[in-house]
This record gives structure tokens, C-alpha cells and sequence, in this order.
């Protein structure tokens, strides 16, 4: 896609709106309360769509939205309608808990129920996984959307290509979280969030313009709707099939088991106990005040498969001929390193896989490549689906020997149809010239929004975790801005050089790479959580043991079990870290229950609107699964 004057000046006015006035709003903070909590007078409306804008990023946008165009469809959107009724759980559960303490970070509650040792390993764990993990995902994807629109173009005498792009991306968003902390994030979130919903409203107006005027030349399965028939007529005889929420016990992304168990485990840790996320509702100026923002934004949740998944069914209806074609374009190096080494497979170093389109769409290559594995991991394949043979024979390779993967690499995924493109091909196809500008700035908008609040909450916790806590007990207000400021800029260097290597097929994707690497950590402290905040004579000790162990139980059901569902993987871990922390309350309980401190002068009175609004919320959403079951 060209890049018009008109799309760059749009561009470049919104995002330098969103610097000028998070940076204006946040001019005189002057204390470390000021600079990580907004100096604790955040309101709901403000805390609401932070959450929102935090919490949404490329990862939506580019990933949620393919999953929708291939057989995922409508299943996808349980991440964010599980986390609406979690959202309200969290805000009259946890919430309450935390105002009460007066945290200024998760981990520091753990220091209150067990001890330092528990706050300390959480907050190295959070920091390590926000810096090379989660930073390091959000501006790779960010870099993709960049590359995938513009890649090859030269602006300002900068060509655009995925280590210029993932740098000027961790760079705007470290601005303005080193100059104002969480006030300015709050702030550009007002701005981006809203841009959010808005950008996402214009795609699905478009996308469902444009299925209207399509026909049966266009999209041959249109032959058997009736004449006449409107864009929301042809979109439910088009995609019957993926409106629904259930997927089959042996799905290896959402089973239905996920939905029962594995989907809560992530979906509680990361609205509850994510100090990214969590910080905003910490700065609230009251405990009403954040249960009214936590309860607008598990309204907000409700919207946002209608933006996003909706319009990425669409993409595939109209435009799946593009998705064929780029991923072609993907697949021709990897199809020329095979056709290289099948003259001679017994010697051959690596393996090849494939997704279930492919072998539909390319069933020649497909059993090539199956008997071309066989030979390569010694095996037979097995399933008379080419999809299931070849995944066999790899997932055998794990099973028989982990040690043969680091002699046999195996290539990047051949695709049949390149779904992530879907909502780019939307943009591409749809969006009108001034408009893109709009439309890229709420992407970018919204990459940049996650980037500044992990940066922001990553600062925090070595400043107030770590520093204060073990090199500078006595460190002066001044002293702490400063270091969370140099803090900022240090993780966004070390994120920015790593998000270009995620490129490497290594790592399985983006998604994957930011799934497999949470559930080494999420799992534990959701657990020491739980069951701190239930079993009130549990040990200082089991917390301790339940944050260790945890990382090793995930690292062995992935070895022993490598074909299980990651979210079931999680479930296990959970519930094997409760069941040690269990064996040690009984065998060394505490006398007296733990008893939460008080250590705040904000109004802790609950809000009774959040709550009546909070259960309506529930039962819309419990009212969308049953129609879409």
C-alpha cells in the first residue's frame, strides 16, 4: 500500500497528539506515587479505556482477527468475553484487597501474605517476562503490520523494514512513558482506545458494505442465497459454520476443554494479577471509582469481537484469493529448500510441516513432504489425513527423542491461505485515501499503548521491587522517578533488539511465543494467589515453593505431553502448584490466619452501580454464548 501525504499527515498529527497530551497531563509529577500510579486520582472513564487500550494491540488486530478468517472463527472471541466476566470478578475480589493494602505492585502484596522471598521472585519473573518476552512480541507484531502495509518503501529517507520499524516503534511509545509514567499512559490511552473502537467500527461498516454488494461472480457460495438477500443475510450463510463458540475436544488451540478450565487460568492472571494492566486500577482515586472503570471496560469487551473477529470472517469471504497469493509469496523459499534436499532425504537435516489448508490446496507437495519426513525422523506416518501424518510424524520425533530436534530443524509452517492478512487486506481493499491514516494510527496507536504500559509497569516493579527494596532502601522520591525513567529506556533498548529475531521460525510465531512463555509463570502466581487469599494459615513457605515449582511442572508436561493444548497445560500446572501448596499448609500451618493490612487514605467504599452493572454484564455475556453455542 502506498503511502499517501494525506494518510502520513493524519498519521503523524494523531500519534504526535497522543505524546503532546500525555506528556502535557503528566508534566508535573513529581513523586514516585505521581510517576507510577498518576498519584493515585485516576477516574473510571480514564481507567476504563486505559485497560482497554493496554490490553489491545497487534495481536488483536492481526492475530485474532485471522484466527477468525480460518476455522477458529467465532471461538477466538472467548478471550475476550471470558475476560469480561473476569474483569468483574476482579474488580469485587481483588481489587478491594489491593486498594486496601496501598500496593504499588502486585508483587509487593505477596511480601504482606507470605514474605520478601515471594515478592522478590514474582517481580524478577514479571520483569524478565515483560522485557524479552512480552515487549520484545508486541513490537515485533507491530514491525509486521508496518513491513506487511508498507515494507520495501523508503520515508523520509528511511527504509521501512522490520528492524527500522521495531525500533521507531519502541521509541515513541518509551517517550512519553519516560516523561510522564502512568498519567500520560492514561491519558494517550483516552485517545487511542477511543480510536480503537472507532477504527474498528469503520472496518465493519465497510467489510459488511462491501459483502453486500458481493455476488455469486465474486463468491461462488453466494449461487444459493436468495436474491435480493443483505450483507448480514450472505455473512450468516457464509460463515454458519464458525459462529459458533465450541470447538472439538482434539482442537490443539481453543478444545472445548479451555473453555471449562485452561482459557480462566490466563484470563485471571492477566486481568487480576498483570501489573500492566492492574496498575491503572491501582492509581484509581477510589475503590468505587476503579470498580466502575473495571466493569466499563468489561463492557467495552463485549464490543470488541464485533471489530475485530466479524470483520476477519469478512476478510476471508472476500478476499481469500489474496490470501492464497500471499501465501505463496511466504512459501517459495521454504518450497525451494525442500525441493533442494528431497534428492537426498536419508541425509537431510531438517523436516517440513505444513497447515490444514495446504495438503487441500496442494496435495502433490503435501505427500512429498510427508514421505520425505518419514525418511528424514526414521518413522511411519499414521491418520490417512495428510494434515494429521505429517504432524504425527513430527510430534513422534518430539516424543521418541528430544534431542533429534536440535539436529533436525524444522522449517517454517507452509501455509495454504496467509490468514494474519486479513485485516490488512482489509485496510488495503477498503479503506479510502486520508482515512488509511486514521486507520494505521489507531494499529500503531494501539501497539504503542501496550509497549508504554508494560514499559511503565516493568519500571515499577525493578524500582520499587527490586531497588528500593535491596540496592537503595533510603532512595529519595527524586531518586525513584530517575530510576524508573532510566528504566524505561533500558528495557526498550533490550526489547527492541530482540523483537527483530522473533522473526526466526524458531520460535513458532508470535502468539506462541508469548503463550509458551507466560505459562511458565502464569499458572504459579495465579495459584499462590488463590489459595493465599483462601487458605489464610498457608505457610510463608508454600508461596515461596508454589512460584519455583510451577516453572519446572509447565517445562515437563510440555516435554512429556508436547501435543496437549498449552491452555490444558496451564490447567495442570495450576492445579499441581495448589496441590503442593496444599501438602505443605496441612503439614506446617500457620497458628494464627494472616490478616491483610490497611495502609491507604483513599475512600474504600464499593460502588453498588459498578456491581448492578457489573452482574448485567454477566449475563449478556453468558446470553452470547448460548446463542452462538
Amino acid at each position: 500500500m502506498e503511502l499517501n501525504p494525506l494518510d502520513i499527515g493524519v498519521f503523524l498529527a494523531f500519534i504526535g497528539a497522543v505524546i503532546g497530551i500525555g506528556i502535557f497531563k503528566s508534566r508535573h509529577e513529581k513523586t514516585s506515587e505521581d510517576y507510577f500510579l498518576a498519584g493515585r486520582g485516576l477516574s473510571w472513564w480514564l481507567i476504563g479505556f486505559s485497560l482497554i487500550a493496554a490490553n489491545i494491540s497487534t495481536e488483536q488486530f492481526i492475530g485474532m482477527s485471522g484466527s477468525a478468517a480460518k476455522w477458529l472463527g467465532l471461538a477466538i472471541a472467548s478471550y475476550e468475553w471470558m475476560a469480561a466476566i473476569t474483569l468483574v470478578f476482579v474488580g469485587f475480589f481483588f481489587l478491594p484487597k489491593f486498594l486496601r493494602a496501598g500496593i504499588y505492585t502486585i508483587p509487593e502484596f505477596l511480601e504482606y501474605r507470605y514474605n520478601e522471598t515471594a515478592r522478590s521472585l514474582m517481580a524478577v519473573f514479571m520483569v524478565v517476562i515483560y522485557v524479552f518476552v512480552t515487549f520484545a512480541a508486541v513490537v515485533y507484531s507491530g514491525a509486521i503490520v508496518v513491513k506487511t502495509l508498507f515494507g520495501g518503501q523508503v520515508v523520509f529517507g528511511i527504509a521501512i523494514n522490520m528492524t527500522n520499524a521495531s525500533w521507531a516503534i519502541g521509541i515513541v511509545a518509551a517517550i512519553y512513558v519516560t516523561c510522564g509514567g502512568l498519567k500520560a499512559c492514561a491519558w494517550a490511552d483516552l485517545l487511542q482506545g477511543s480510536a480503537l473502537i472507532v477504527g474498528g467500527g469503520i472496518i465493519l461498516y465497510l467489510a459488511m458494505k462491501a459483502l453486500g454488494g458481493a455476488t455469486a461472480e465474486t463468491i461462488p457460495e453466494l449461487a444459493t442465497v436468495e436474491a435480493g438477500a443483505g450483507a448480514l443475510e450472505k455473512f450468516t450463510h457464509l460463515n454458519a459454520h464458525k459462529l459458533h463458540m465450541v470447538l472439538p475436544r482434539n482442537d490443539f488451540e481453543i478444545p472445548w476443554t479451555a473453555l471449562v478450565l485452561g482459557l480462566w487460568i490466563p484470563n485471571f492472571y492477566y486481568w487480576g494479577l498483570n501489573q500492566y494492566i492492574t496498575q491503572r486500577t491501582l492509581g484509581s482515586k477510589s475503590l468505587s471509582e476503579g470498580q466502575k472503570g473495571i466493569v466499563f471496560a468489561a463492557g467495552l469487551k463485549l464490543i470488541i469481537p464485533f471489530i475485530i473477529v466479524f470483520p476477519g470472517m469478512i476478510a476471508f469471504n472476500l478476499y481469500s484469493s489474496d490470501m492464497k497469493v500471499e501465501a505463496a509469496d511466504n512459501n517459495t523459499e521454504i518450497l525451494a529448500a525442500f525441493e533442494e534436499v528431497r534428492a537426498n532425504p536419508a541425509g537431510a537435516k531438517m523436516a517440513f510441516s505444513f497447515d490444514r489448508q495446504f495438503p487441500k490446496m496442494y496435495g502433490d507437495t503435501a505427500k512429498a513432504i510427508v514421505a520425505f519426513n518419514a525418511a528424514v525422523v526414521g518413522g511411519e506416518p499414521e491418520g490417512d489425513k495428510l494434515y494429521v501424518a505429517n504432524e504425527g510424524l513430527l510430534g513422534a520425533v518430539k516424543d521418541k527423542n528430544k534431542t533429534l530436534l536440535r539436529h533436525i530443524k524444522v522449517q517454517k509452517r507452509l501455509m495454504g491461505y496467509k490468514f494474519d492478512s486479513a485485516f490488512a487486506l482489509l485496510i488495503k481493499k477498503l479503506v479510502p485515501i486520508g482515512l488509511r491514516g486514521f486507520m494505521l494510527a489507531a494499529i500503531m496507536g494501539a501497539v504503542m499503548s501496550s509497549l508504554a504500559s508494560m514499559l511503565n509497569s516493568a519500571s515499577t516493579i525493578f524500582t520499587m521491587d527490586l531497588y528500593r527494596k535491596y540496592l537503595k532502601k533510603d532512595a529519595s522520591q527524586r531518586n525513584l522517578v530517575t530510576i524508573g525513567r532510566i528504566c524505561v529506556g533500558v528495557f526498550a533498548v533490550i526489547g527492541c533488539f530482540i523483537a527483530p529475531m522473533l522473526d526466526n521460525p524458531k520460535f513458532g510465531g508470535v502468539f506462541k511465543y508469548i503463550q509458551e512463555f507466560q505459562g511458565y509463570i502464569s499458572p504459579g502466581i495465579l495459584a499462590v494467589f488463590v489459595f493465599g487469599f483462601l487458605v489464610r494459615k498457608a505457610p510463608p513457605i508454600a508461596g515461596v515453593v508454589g512460584l519455583i515449582i510451577n516453572p519446572i511442572l509447565y517445562f515437563l508436561l510440555a516435554q512429556i505431553l508436547p501435543q496437549m493444548a498449552f491452555l490444558d497445560r496451564m490447567a495442570l500446572a495450576f492445579f499441581g502448584v495448589l496441590g503442593v501448596m496444599g501438602v505443605l499448609t496441612i503439614l506446617k500451618p500457620l497458628e494464627k490466619a494472616v490478616e491483610f493490612p490497611v495502609k491507604t487514605d483513599i475512600d474504600l467504599k464499593p460502588s453498588s452501580g459498578a456491581k448492578v452493572f457489573g452482574i448485567g454484564v454477566v449475563i449478556v455475556t453468558l446470553g452470547l454464548y448460548i446463542i452462538f453455542w
